[in-house]
């Protein structure tokens, strides 16, 4: 597990990471997350195995822009009013994934999807960061990447490298890099809002209230 300091060469370094099939815990604007290309099954179930997540829990998508996010999931009109006030932001929007999407995204293992009712919709949680390092991130890989806490599954949220290598120093699965941006204020997750159906529902709450 390597761990450079946050900086323009470093987020180049984790881009590549990320495009060979790597993990990178970086700083975002609620806590550090954790990011592999969403579009590798492979890399999402060394994703998975790393949380220790449950397979049925998907992570969701970090993008660089609403722009971007359009090209891979349907963004309809209350995703939009939502985006205007709130984008980028501790904001997550579940959105029907785009059956004419550049390529697959895997926020849960194959496993899982090919278990799902045949001609349901697969979704996918839209974040779009105000961090600048994930935002930067996002840029750098031109493509989908993960975003979920990047903790053992039950356990607390990292605002450190320290509270990243109380959980992972020690076990077999552990990020490829960490990016360290110092201490982050303890935020709350992010607001997840699921605008796939006919109202707008709450699935967490977070410090945004819609």
């Amino acid at each position: 597990m390597l761990i450079l300091p946050a900086s323009s060469d470093s987020i180049k370094q984790a881009a590549a990471i990320i495009r060979s099939g790597g993990t990178v815990a970086h700083a975002t604007e609620t806590c550090y997350g954790l990011a592999c290309d969403l579009r590798n099954l492979d890399a999402v179930k060394k994703l998975f195995a790393i949380k220790q997540r449950p397979l049925h829990q998907p992570v969701s998508g970090l993008f660089s822009s609403v722009d971007e996010a359009k090209k891979w999931v349907i963004w309809n009109d209350r995703a939009g009013e939502l985006g205007k006030q709130y984008l980028p932001g501790p904001l997550t929007l579940i959105l029907p994934i785009r059956s004419d999407a550049p390529s697959k995204l895997f926020p849960i293992p194959e496993s899982v999807i090919l278990s799902v009712v045949e001609g349901q919709k697969q979704t996918l949680g839209v974040r779009i960061s105000s961090h600048p390092l994930a935002m930067s991130l996002a840029i750098a890989c031109g493509f989908p990447i993960s975003t979920t806490s990047a903790n053992i599954h039950g356990q607390p949220n990292p605002y450190s490298v320290k509270d990243l290598l109380m959980q992972f120093g020690d076990k077999a699965d552990q990020p490829d890099l960490i990016l360290d941006s110092g201490i982050l204020p303890q935020n709350p997750p992010s607001t997840v809002i699921d605008c796939t159906k006919g109202e707008l529902q709450t699935a967490r709450k977070g410090d945004i209230a819609i």
